[in-house]
């Protein structure tokens, strides 16, 4: 997206030879735009206008600095010639680079890329120390820590850091997708963009880690991966403090406390905080899927679903539990799972002060408060915000049991509840309680027995104000209120809030005892206390 020029510099270094005469060129833009003007001015001493500062040949419609004829004439034509949008693949680039490959018009730009073999960044910021490959490199990161942002929007008055930011931005009210993708004919509104939509047809990852191996199709994907073996993170938000690992981060992050959400969908008028959850968003209006395995044929909306797809099938987990080592697939699971050591709930709901640690669980949760969301159950009235959800309770209605068990061939509405069932048969406890040892088969159980230690009692009935460890104790506690529940005895009329329950009150009218204990052969009418019975045994 940005035009490098090899000859193009920023420090005025060892150029006294290449202007003849000491003349120096300035040219601006007529006012019809077709023709450019010509200043000359004659600089007799050309050493005291370099300890000056002022810069000597400056191009006013793009802002760059050349200090040879040459490089000014050749940027004033690929600025004036008429030719595609797009980079062109038949045009001459006869310099290549000696590890992988890749060809380039300039001989600097080639020794810019080499720099990504080698690790060199000979640049290092004085304020926080990260080095840089490139001089502009670092001068661009500068602005970071003094603030400046140069390029203002003159529709909106949104000032902007970089350039290239700028030009992105102002495409947001234009609409403008300039570049278009030469395998699928995709429109995109940055050349970068469109480069790394390329890559996705053709599966290149030049960019490899040295640490672990891993292989990216973007260097910022690249450059951001490093950050999670050197944990840098380099970006502090001047309001909260919190710091990130990229300049996006920060960007995304900064937009919570002003609020501001600059990108609008032009379907339905949604309005979005980033860019990306803005494209991702469009894809729910189109319907498109650019992401293909090559496995299976599985098309996805969105890169993040694809690349997880893609460790499905390669087993890869490289994203491990700092507290247990615990590996999973994708980062959004880590950080999820790392809650569950820290207790961390950063989703606090405003309305009753409720907090989560998931976002989905949150979003949810505010759809109770709210009564609005895009899928509705027409039997029950009750909202969802994502389709999977909707789709798995419309079968409590319907009864469907898609999901087997293949050990037992025990049936399942969901297929979350036969990875648990299957989990019975294998007889996996990966969860431990630190404080006694015992160890469960599922997370939710030892989140409900860590409360048997803290004696947290979190559900409350809001009739008596008596609290409850479980909430499904406070469910079973409230039927005593209502004398309502969805299984009633016929003998006596009273009220059981499932179908296990209203059993064990049957057993206490007919007598029947069905759970005997094997060790003293003792017997029980219910499970729960036939369980509790079994522990004096084992010496729980």
């Amino acid at each position: 997206e940005k035009w490098e020029d090899p000859d193009t510099e920023d420090q005025y270094e060892n150029h006294g030879t290449n202007l003849s005469s000491h003349m120096v060129e300035r040219l601006c833009k007529n006012n019809e735009g077709s023709q450019y003007g010509e200043t000359f001015s004659q600089i007799s001493n050309h050493n005291q206008k370099k300890k000056s500062g002022i810069k000597l040949c400056e191009f006013s419609v793009c802002g760059r600095i050349f200090m040879r004829h040459s490089s000014f004439n050749r940027h004033m034509t690929s600025r004036t010639t008429p030719k595609p949008r797009e980079y062109q693949e038949y045009e001459e680039k006869p310099y290549k680079c000696k590890e992988c490959g890749k060809a380039f018009k300039h001989r600097q730009s080639r020794h810019t890329h080499e720099k990504i073999h080698t690790g060199e960044k000979p640049y290092d910021c004085k304020k926080c120390g990260k080095a840089f490959k490139l001089r502009q490199s670092i001068q661009r990161h500068e602005r970071i820590h003094t603030g400046e942002k140069p390029y203002e929007c003159k529709r909106c008055g949104k000032a902007f850091r970089y350039h290239h930011n700028f030009q992105k931005h102002e495409r947001t009210h234009t609409g403008e997708k300039p570049y278009r993708c030469k395998h699928c004919g995709k429109a995109l509104s940055s050349l970068r963009y469109c480069r790394i939509h390329e890559i996705t047809h053709t599966g290149e990852k030049p960019y490899k880690c040295k640490q672990c191996g891993k292989a990216f199709n973007c260097p910022s994907y690249f450059i951001k991966h490093e950050r999670t073996h050197s944990g840098l993170k380099p970006y502090e938000c001047k309001q909260c403090g919190k710091a990130f690992s990229c300049a996006s981060y920060i960007r995304r992050h900064e937009r919570t406390h002003t609020g501001e959400k600059p990108y609008e969908c032009k379907k339905c008028g949604k309005t979005f905080s980033c860019s990306s959850s803005f494209r991702k968003h469009e894809r729910t209006h189109t319907g498109e899927k650019p992401y293909e395995c090559k496995q299976c044929g599985k098309a996805f909306s969105y890169s993040r679903s694809f690349r997880s797809h893609e460790r499905r099938h390669s087993g890869e987990k490289p994203y491990k539990c700092k507290n247990c080592g615990k590996a999973f697939s994708c980062p959004n699971s880590c950080r999820k799972h790392e809650r569950t050591h820290s207790g961390q709930k950063p989703y606090v709901c405003k309305e009753c002060g409720k907090a989560f640690s998931y976002l989905a669980k949150f979003q949810r949760h505010m759809m109770k408060h709210t009564g609005d969301g895009p899928y509705k159950c027409k039997d029950c009235g009750k909202v969802f915000d994502c389709p999977n959800y909707f789709h798995c309770h419309e079968r409590t209605h319907s009864g469907e049991k898609p999901y087997k068990c293949k050990e037992c061939g025990k049936a399942f509405s969901f297929l979350c509840c036969r990875q648990i069932h299957e989990k019975s048969h294998t007889g996996e406890r990966p969860y431990e309680c630190k404080q006694c040892g015992k160890a469960f088969t599922y997370l939710s159980s030892i989140r409900k027995h860590k409360r048997t230690h803290t004696g947290e009692k979190p559900y409350e009935c809001k009739e008596c104000g008596k609290a409850f460890i479980y909430p499904s104790n406070v469910q079973r506690h409230m039927i005593m209120h209502t004398g309502d529940g969805p299984c009633k005895c016929k003998d006596c009329g009273k009220a059981c809030d499932c179908p296990s329950s209203l059993q064990a009150h049957k057993n206490a009218h007919t007598g029947e005892k069905p759970y005997q204990c094997k060790t003293c052969s003792k017997a029980f009418s219910c499970s729960s206390s036939f369980q509790s019975h079994e522990k004096t045994h084992n010496g729980e």
